[in-house]
């Protein structure tokens, strides 16, 4: 929180948010960031989740956090009352109180045991708190928490209830989607702690907010008044990622995108492309495939290394039936009609989960590790 400087970078008007702060403890001094109170911090400082390396501090402004709130109210058709589902020190977890502070109204807080994993019962007694009244009945998810909900009768009900479901964090299955929105609204999001969380809804940019592709390579740069002021402490890579330009401030990501049908499609990272043999694969296209099949429930894709091929498809994947673990020649033939024989995977391990980073974010970097090995 704001007050005597308590490490090298933060400054004395930052509001640093640490592990586990309550909305109670942010609720005064983000309240007072958003409106301007004199005396008031002028920022908040998150660390990243670290799924490009070691996890940095990012400084957001006010007036960023500000702008993002309103145009997620403007572009879901209000503000309303919000379920907190996330943790608070994460950009998506901190965007539902500063919106609940924007719109003056309190969240109903998902309250689970230490360590216990989410779950449809705590989901669903939080909802029933937001009780009564005006406005629109949020929350913000990430997939694998979607799916618990969706996978108990509990979690449906509840779910119903809401008018919107924010869905972020990572790359959400065309599968679940599907059924999710047979239950309530889900609007995807895209976005990160630098640009002040999800700032493409549904494919489409926030107003005010600017997307470019590089030419050659896809990679994405996002730019307009949500962006992030940079790094703290660093200030070589905060020039190399953030610059003004045409009157905006930009931040250059790490994903690749493509324009279909005038929406933003996040293809993944540029690092995660796979050249096996001389043939691109795309993990998340593999991973689609791979999630089709009967026997899995979830699965995570990468590349590793391997002498003959130059990197190998490999994939963590979940079964849906602890007691079902097919072959690894028994998926490559499951997965014929769905995928070239280059893009099937040559290594693949059954886990009780996918590892993650943070709030539902993939951890591809512990997958490849383990798949190497």
């Amino acid at each position: 929180m704001s007050g005597p400087v308590p490490a090298a970078g933060i400054r004395p008007d930052d509001l640093v948010v640490p592990p586990g702060a309550t909305w109670q403890q942010l609720a005064p001094e983000l309240t007072a960031l958003l409106r301007g109170t004199e005396g008031g911090p002028s920022a908040v400082v998150l660390a990243t989740s670290g799924s490009s390396g070691t996890p940095k501090r990012v400084r957001i402004g006010a007036a960023a956090l500000r702008a993002s709130g309103e145009a997620t109210a403007q572009v879901l058709g209000g503000s309303g009352r919000w379920v907190l589902a996330l943790p608070t020190h994460h950009v998506a977890g901190l965007q539902v109180l500063a919106r609940s502070a924007l719109a003056g109204t309190e969240p109903a807080v998902v309250t689970t045991a230490p360590g216990m994993p989410f779950a449809a019962p705590a989901f669903a007694e939080a909802v029933a708190r937001l009780g009564a009244g005006s406005g629109l009945r949020l929350t913000s998810l990430v997939p694998t928490m979607l799916s618990r909900l969706l996978d108990d009768p509990v979690g449906v009900a509840a779910l119903r209830t809401l008018d919107v479901v924010l869905l972020g964090g990572a790359a959400a299955d065309p599968g679940l989607l599907e059924r999710a929105r047979e239950v309530t609204r889900v609007v995807t999001t895209y976005g990160m702690s630098e640009t002040a969380g999800g700032c493409v809804y549904d494919g489409v940019p926030l107003p005010g907010v600017r997307v470019r592709l590089d030419p050659d390579d896809g990679r994405l740069s996002l730019g307009g008044p949500v962006v992030a002021e940079g790094y703290v402490g660093d200030e070589g890579l905060t020039a190399s990622r953030f610059s003004p330009d045409g009157g905006d401030r930009w931040f250059l990501t790490d994903d690749r995108g493509a324009w279909r049908d005038d929406r933003l499609h996040v293809l993944g990272r540029v690092d995660d492309v796979i050249n096996t043999g001389g043939h691109k694969v795309e993990p998340r296209d593999v991973e689609h495939a791979l999630r089709r099949l009967d026997a899995v429930a979830d699965a995570l894709v990468v590349g590793v290394p391997d002498p003959e091929w130059g990197s190998v498809v490999a994939a963590v994947l979940v079964p849906r039936d602890p007691a079902v673990t097919p072959s690894l020649a028994e998926v490559r033939s499951a997965l014929t009609d769905l995928i070239p024989a280059h893009a099937r995977p040559r290594r693949l391990v059954w886990r009780d989960a996918i590892p993650l980073l943070g709030p539902g974010k993939p951890d591809r970097a512990a997958a490849r590790a383990e798949l190497a090995r």
